[in-house]
């Protein structure tokens, strides 16, 4: 059985009274539960937010994982993952971490190759999801049904229906639901988005959206499947395929893998670093709750190989408020905001989330630039628009775990800018302009895009109905 809510929301009420559940970034806690309290002092089992990690490849050693594990009212009890080479060297990672810094031997970490079994763990409060993006929303509308609060990898749907089922059910579970589009928790973009809300540029006209591309490959050939490997429910909701690493992930190490560039899996970069720009850019156009209503657009497709995701592109998007978005490869990456009196240019400078971000830093240099210097400088007064602070994405998603105040990157908002990334790829694939209705959420007397909203999805992998969206 799974956690009930009025458990778990018994458990929250007491987190947010004690006074010994406030964040810190200084690691005390980490022991097994078995220790006595009176030993763990403020870390003890009743103060602490107990996590586990689904998905344990490159996002999740480098970014998410070590993203919790430095606050000492968290702690990873648990990591899963398909490969259980993996799962099993997550464990090592995770123990390793909690020894060094506990300075006592560590082995409190519990593994799991079936992600199900670990949402039945009724000891485990909240989990991470940083699996492939055809696993996403899958996942977390399992976790919110079964009482977790989630951290969950963008982009947050494989299609536009995945996603508004997913936002969906996490309203309904009243679930804390984090996206992780953690530049929201970058001090830049908060402060590009303030500056544009706030009329600092005039009028808002353009914004311009530069993205990374990804290359063709060659032709892979069938392999074994490897033992260590469940390959079949790592396919998901997704086709029956053959077996080849290079559309899995290396089988030794933790480099770049290969399924972010097959469209079986996820759309490429328009959703891969999309999600991150274009959120931001809704952030900023006040337009987090909507999308466009025309998207037009071209990309070009690899011919042949492995890796089908879309190359060099260009799209463009219409909103209701007439503010055009110019999505391209070809444009430097960052957003740049164009208004009636100047512009801002917002990027993550020479930050990377991983070692193998694709980005060059030398090609991302600056965080922030204007047509004006002076514009760097503006202060933002007590009665204009000031947008919510978060030092850092993981920690503001703790944060709401136990306040249960909506964090900063919440489910609906993630899903909305998922499917304005979406829609750009559809503008890319039928190669026309097509019309949308951001209340539907379906295109205007087109069946043809409207198929694109969903995909058939493969049994026994396939998200139940919404009427199953009650937390048991």
């Amino acid at each position: 059985m799974t956690q009930p809510v009025e458990n778990s929301l018994s458990r929250r009420t007491f987190l947010k009274a004690s006074a010994q559940a406030t964040l810190s970034t200084a690691i005390i806690g980490g022991f097994p539960t078995i220790v006595p309290a009176s030993v763990l002092g403020k870390n003890a089992p009743s103060n602490r937010i107990n996590i586990g990690a689904i998905g344990t490849g490159r996002i999740s050693r480098g970014h998410d994982m070590p993203g919790v594990w430095q606050y000492d009212n968290a702690l990873i009890m648990a990591v899963c993952d398909l490969d259980s080479k993996r799962a099993n060297e997550a464990k090592t990672l995770v123990n390793g971490f909690y020894t060094k810094k506990t300075g006592k031997d560590y082995d409190g970490v519990r593994v799991y190759t079936d992600y199900r079994e670990l949402l039945n763990n009724k000891d485990i409060d909240a989990v991470l999801v940083s699996t492939p993006d055809h696993w996403h929303a899958p996942i977390v509308i399992d976790a919110v049904r079964a009482g977790k609060d989630v951290y969950m990898q963008k982009p947050a749907s494989l299609t536009i229906a995945e996603g508004r089922m997913m936002a969906d059910a996490v309203k309904q579970s009243g679930r804390i639901v984090q996206v992780g589009s953690q530049q929201r928790s970058s001090e830049q973009f908060r402060y590009a988005a303030e500056l544009v809300r706030n009329g600092r540029i005039g009028q808002l006209k353009t914004v311009y959206v530069g993205l990374p591309g990804d290359p063709a490959g060659d032709e892979e050939p069938q392999m074994p499947v490897p033992k260590n490997l469940n390959y079949d429910m790592w396919l998901g909701t997704t086709p029956e395929v053959y077996y080849t690493e290079k559309r899995v992930h290396p089988q030794s190490g933790y480099d770049r893998p290969g399924w972010l560039r097959c469209e079986q899996f996820g759309a490429g970069m328009i959703t891969g670093w999309g999600s991150h720009h274009i959120d931001c850019a809704h952030w900023a156009m006040n337009t987090e709750h909507t999308g466009p209503v025309e998207i037009w657009g071209k990309a070009d497709f690899p011919k042949s190989g492995l890796w089908d995701v879309h190359g060099i592109f260009r799209t463009e998007a219409l909103y209701e408020n007439g503010v055009r978005m110019i999505v391209s490869n070809e444009i430097p990456n960052g957003i740049r905001f164009e208004g009636t009196e100047g512009w801002v240019f917002v990027s993550r400078g020479d930050g990377s989330v991983t070692a193998s971000d694709p980005v060059a830093k030398q090609n991302a240099a600056k965080k922030l630039d204007a047509s004006d210097p002076k514009l760097l400088t503006s202060v933002i007064g007590p009665n204009e628009t000031h947008l919510t602070v978060s030092k850092e994405h993981h920690g503001n998603w703790l944060e709401s775990v136990i306040s249960r105040k909506e964090p900063i990157a919440p489910a609906e908002i993630g899903h909305r800018s998922c499917s304005a990334c979406l829609l750009h790829q559809a503008a890319m694939k039928l190669n026309r302009k097509l019309y949308w209705d951001p209340k539907k959420e379906q295109f205007k007397n087109d069946p043809e895009a409207n198929k694109m909203l969903s995909r058939t999805q493969r049994a026994p992998y396939a998200i139940k109905a919404l009427a199953s969206n009650k937390v048991r």
